[in-house]
């Protein structure tokens, strides 16, 4: 008991050093590094007391550091110094609960928040400036995605419904908030770069948001700008190459037990494409790319249809998987990868994770779809591109193809 005591003392003493010296370096008036030390002790000790004695100890200890803060601003108001923040005492008094939690809480809850605390203390510029630099648009955005992953699905019943037991309400809107979680973090770091994205940049978050909205913009750029084909064909080739770090993130968050059979030969074909986009990069000489505007990815509307979709996909995965097997799920990732990615990855995740379907089918299926996924989008480059960049996708994509076929053919399992 004395040691874990010592242990819990220690950890608290370390997390007030850490955002004690962060105010220390901003020339704090309020609080230092000694300060913010004693704060977080002063938590752990009102702790070990409230362990004997009440849990109205702590709350006598916090009212008492409230008490001093406001003594110590009341002088400083006196004295002339007039400051309207108010981050040093907000941090203080979430120190003296970190300091308890280290005791009465979960240790690793306190220290992850003692460190979020620092952190947001010490980038306070680089915030402040992000802030600045979004717009209603982009506010927005952010809102939806809210309204989408902490208003609509904490109502949703956890219950399976339909045939096969597939249809979850709350996990179907999971995997939404997932998918437009994704795309929502590619689509604010479009607006923080924009056109300051170089080739590189612009295709991995083409990707992000949405690949097949990437090569149609680029397809149609190709006819209206000469001499454009070369770098249209390495930005698509970049977009469809991020596609497969997004089936990856998507795995893993979806069916972390089963990554390990399923991840494996995902990232070979991602390491592949990777390739394909190094040797397209070392002959492309124009790599000043504009990034194409991007539509707001947490649009209700947009959300919906894709619960739907995900929906229909899982559902025709389990009935196909029950009246056709192997070969009924493979006709369904063609048709799916057709036109989206993320509904045929997230429901064989899913249906993976619950041990519907074997791991080495999974990956299978998540790959014939990428598969289908490229083909329509070399669709999309014949349909709205000039042919000088069709002939350089089909260059590209075919290389691509073909490293999937042979992963598909000589992967053991």
């Amino acid at each position: 008991m004395e040691d874990n005591a010592f242990v819990q003392l220690g950890v608290s003493l370390l997390l007030g050093l850490l955002v004690g010296m962060q105010r220390e370096r901003t020339d704090s008036v309020i609080a230092g590094i000694r300060t913010f030390t004693l704060i977080t002790a002063f938590g752990t000790v009102c702790a070990w007391l409230a362990a004997q004695h009440g849990g109205w100890i702590i709350a006598a200890g916090l009212l008492a550091l409230a008490a001093l803060l406001l003594i110590a601003n009341l002088a400083r108001i006196k004295a002339g110094d007039i400051d309207p923040g108010l981050t040093t005492e907000i941090a203080a008094l979430l120190l003296f609960g970190v300091g308890a939690c280290v005791v009465v809480g979960q240790m690793p809850v306190a220290v992850a928040l003692g460190g979020v605390i620092a952190l947001l203390l010490h980038f306070k510029k680089p915030l402040h400036e992000f802030v600045k630099g979004i717009g209603d648009t982009d506010i927005k955005a952010i809102m939806q995605f809210v309204l989408v992953a902490l208003v609509i699905m904490p109502v949703l019943p956890d219950r399976d419904y339909g045939p096969y037991g597939v249809l979850n309400p709350f996990k179907i809107w999971l995997m939404v908030a997932l998918m437009v979680g994704i795309s929502l973090a590619g689509y604010v770091a479009f607006k923080m770069f924009g056109a300051k994205a170089g080739t590189l940049l612009g295709g991995l978050l083409g990707g992000l948001v949405s690949s097949t909205a990437t090569t149609a913009s680029y397809a149609r750029r190709s006819t209206k700008t000469p001499g454009s084909a070369n770098l249209a064909a390495l930005v698509i080739m970049i977009a469809s190459t991020t596609v497969f770090v997004r089936v990856l993130v998507e795995v893993v968050t979806v069916a972390p037990g089963n990554f390990i059979q399923i991840g494996p030969p995902l990232a070979a074909m991602l390491a592949a494409c990777c390739v394909i986009v190094a040797v397209a990069f070392r002959f492309t000489r124009d790599r000043s790319a504009e990034l194409p505007a991007q539509e707001n990815p947490a649009e209700l509307k947009s959300a919906l249809i894709f619960g739907a979709l995900y929906a229909v996909v899982i559902l025709a995965v389990a009935a196909a998987k029950d009246h056709f097997g192997s070969s009924g799920l493979y006709t369904v990732a063609v048709l799916s990868g057709l036109t989206d990615m993320d509904a045929i990855t997230l429901s064989t995740a899913q249906l993976v994770n619950s041990g519907t379907l074997d791991a080495s089918t999974g990956w299978r299926v998540i790959l014939v779809a990428s598969l289908s996924n490229l083909i329509f989008k070399a669709g999309i480059v014949a349909a709205l591109g000039d042919g000088g960049l069709l002939r350089r996708i089909s260059i590209l994509f075919g290389g691509a193809l073909l490293s999937g076929i042979a992963i598909l053919l000589l992967w053991p399992g």
